[in-house]
């Protein structure tokens, strides 16, 4: 499948943990996933890092290991090379908090979960902002606190019942693009954050198409492509409200 943009047209481009599993880095879902090993109420919480700070940071410092050792696949830089060409006219938002596409070169990156690889106060009164910290923390006499309130720090990382980051600049994006790829995210609006269908009835509103199919990142795996080209904008703050986001929103922080 070829993707052909005229000049006056934006690329919206929503990615999420199935470009990043060739790359080592795991799913979270499946006989492979972690799901098996922590339950999702011991570690991406607000209320389990409250309860077990130790344990959510052994979790999240495994995760900045493996993330360490990973680097960018074929797809992440395919990517990176359309944005040379797009320049402004594209903008990637991802799920993912592995730093992947950077690495790889993508510049335009929207990290709606946060950064694996920067950390906050978990005061949320605090001033202190989100630094980078690529350190693990694997006892709890290790945690850190924060400097200016003394409180714990945690990643920055958005957790479930957290609100999603820099959706003002995701909901402005997607109200300009005329085109909006999704790769290695699931189509279901039940687990997607931007919801598919939903934009899929708006394009087909618009007299747009949708196309799928898979995006080979490597010798192992290929995720899912999902392929939405409309003909016109329309504006959606009057069919989804910040609360629909948050109801919307897939994977493990």
């Amino acid at each position: 499948m070829s993707i052909v943009l005229r000049r006056s047209e934006r690329l919206f481009v929503l990615t999420g943990a199935g470009i990043s599993a060739e790359s080592g880095i795991p799913t979270f879902r499946g006989q492979e996933g972690l799901w098996e090993e922590h339950r999702l109420e011991d570690v991406a919480t607000p209320e389990a890092f409250a309860r077990d700070p130790e344990l959510v940071w052994k979790f999240y410092s495994m995760r900045r290991a493996v993330a360490l050792r990973s680097e960018p696949n074929a797809g992440h830089i395919a990517l990176a090379r359309l944005e040379e060409k797009l320049g402004e006219r594209m903008l990637i938002c991802t799920q993912n908090v592995d730093g992947l596409h950077e690495a790889a070169g993508s510049k335009r990156v929207l990290h709606m979960h946060g950064r694996l690889f920067q950390t906050r106060c978990s005061n949320p009164k605090c001033s202190t902002k989100p630094f980078k910290d690529a350190r693990t923390y694997e006892q709890g006499s290790h945690i850190p606190t924060c400097i200016k309130c003394g409180a714990l720090l945690r990643p920055h990382i958005c957790w479930f019942n957290e609100s999603p980051f820099h959706m003002r600049e995701v909901i402005s994006a997607l109200e300009q693009c005329s085109v909006f790829l999704t790769v290695g995210s699931s189509t279901s609006p039940q687990t997607n954050v931007l919801s598919v269908r939903h934009l899929a009835g708006r394009l087909a509103t618009d007299h747009g198409r949708l196309t799928t199919g898979k995006l080979v990142a490597g010798p192992r795996r290929s995720c899912s492509l999902c392929f939405l080209h409309g003909r016109r904008r329309s504006r959606l703050h009057s069919s989804r409200t910040q609360n629909d986001w948050n109801d919307h929103r897939p994977g493990l922080r």
